[in-house]
């Protein structure tokens, strides 16, 4: 029988769990208990699997989301998530079937990108994916930093304080909308994500390690910041404290609560690495310390993913820090965003319409999205064959057009 690609069933839920799992690496069994807590919050409607003589081996599920565009703009996106494919159907171009449909389904809505975290890097560049918004993460060796241990707290007239999961569910939706309308390449929350990211909703087969919270507030009391972190328990042989802290979210709004949150997860005894978690390759952190050496990476990626479903609509969703004109052929074998673009960009405002035009630079919808949140070069990816310039020097005037002078980060997977 051939292998059949659709939008599942409500009695095939299960199933697709268990092809999802086993996708994964993970015991493919699935509890009643744990099916009916994923499905209360999955819309069966953006959910597809393929089907062989009846039984799931391939998985992929979207759902909406917002993306923070440079200058602080919430796109409508189309996130996609939960993408497997069984190893006895690989190479059957499975994944191309279901994302072909979803894509078109998510132009249709109106949505202006997608977006996704890419398991594996080679495999979404031929969807017209490009990689937005780059991670890295570190390891600090506390003892090594240079700072004082006996630091007691912020010294800018702020506070730290220890709160509990309830205070972060009501803190913490203002704080990060407030991070997501300045930050490129953050994506939004629902109350769901809250729910399970402290505790208060828990998942059977992901079991649940209660963080430390802390919250950074300002000399007038407002909230500047928030830490949620994790602490094992290791002693050397002569009872020496070996110890690493793994933050598990760091949010800040303002330089003062960045550096006073580093530096109180520093400062907690018996604590001797923290590992930083996944934050922008251009974060603070090492330069906060007195010996930035201190800090060493361990983790340097690709992460967020961009899709240009809209050329229009998304080059005029941004903003623009310097002055230009710009003709664009952005090619698109998929036929959703394809086209001649002309692009009037300056800081006060911005125009783009298709053209007719020659074109100054000729690249395709994955390179696009990788400029999009103005971390990638034109002129590196024109120096790799990526980006074709029709008028010399074009790829430079688009570095000054999209690069942003801090990098994007998306602190979330998803």
């Amino acid at each position: 029988m051939s292998v059949e690609t659709r939008v599942i069933t409500e009695s095939e839920y299960p199933d697709w769990l268990r092809a999802l799992k086993t996708g994964f690496l993970q015991p493919p069994v699935v509890s009643e208990e744990e099916a009916i807590s994923r499905r209360a919050h999955t819309d069966l409607a953006r959910v597809r699997g393929a089907f062989d003589d009846g039984r799931c081996v391939a998985t992929y599920r979207s759902f909406a989301q917002q993306l923070t565009a440079v200058g602080g703009a919430a796109l409508p996106a189309n996130a996609v998530s939960n993408v497997t494919v069984s190893p006895t159907h690989r190479r059957r171009g499975l994944l191309s079937r279901l994302i072909t449909a979803d894509l078109a389904e998510a132009k249709e809505r109106g949505d202006i990108v997608s977006t996704l975290i890419a398991a594996e890097y080679p495999i979404y560049g031929r969807y017209g994916y490009g990689p937005a918004a780059w991670i890295t993460e570190w390891a600090v060796d506390v003892p090594r930093t240079g700072l004082d241990r006996r630091l007691s707290g912020p010294d800018h007239g702020g506070r730290i304080d220890l709160v509990d999961a309830t205070d972060v569910r009501k803190l913490g939706p203002e704080l990060h909308a407030r991070l997501a309308a300045r930050q490129p390449g953050v994506v939004s929350r629902d109350e769901r994500w809250w729910q399970l990211n402290t505790g208060q909703a828990q998942l059977p087969s992901q079991p649940w390690t209660e963080p430390f919270y802390a919250v950074h507030r300002s000399a007038s009391g407002e909230v500047e910041g928030l830490l949620a972190y994790q602490s094992d328990d290791k002693w050397g042989d002569a009872k020496q404290p070996l110890n690493t802290a793994t933050v598990r979210e760091m949010l800040a709004l303002t330089p003062a609560a960045e550096r006073a949150l580093w530096h109180y997860v520093c400062s907690v005894d018996w604590i001797t690495t923290v590992k930083s978690g996944y934050r922008a390759p251009d974060d603070l952190l090492p330069l906060l310390l007195p010996d930035p050496r201190a800090a060493r990476i361990l983790t340097q990626a690709d992460f967020l993913w961009v899709r240009i479903l809209d050329v229009v609509r998304a080059l005029e969703a941004r903003t623009y820090a310097t002055s230009a004109t710009l003709i664009l052929d952005v090619q698109d074998t998929a036929g959703l965003a394809g086209g001649t673009f002309r692009l009037d960009a300056s800081p006060e405002g911005v125009a783009c319409v298709p053209s007719t035009e020659s074109p100054d630079l000729t690249l395709g919808v994955r390179e696009l999205g990788a400029l999009y949140l103005g971390d990638e070069s034109a002129v590196r990816l024109a120096a790799l064959g990526l980006v074709d310039e029709g008028t010399p020097g074009a790829a430079g005037v688009a570095d000054g057009v999209f690069r942003t002078p801090r990098r994007p980060w998306c602190p979330d997977i998803f």
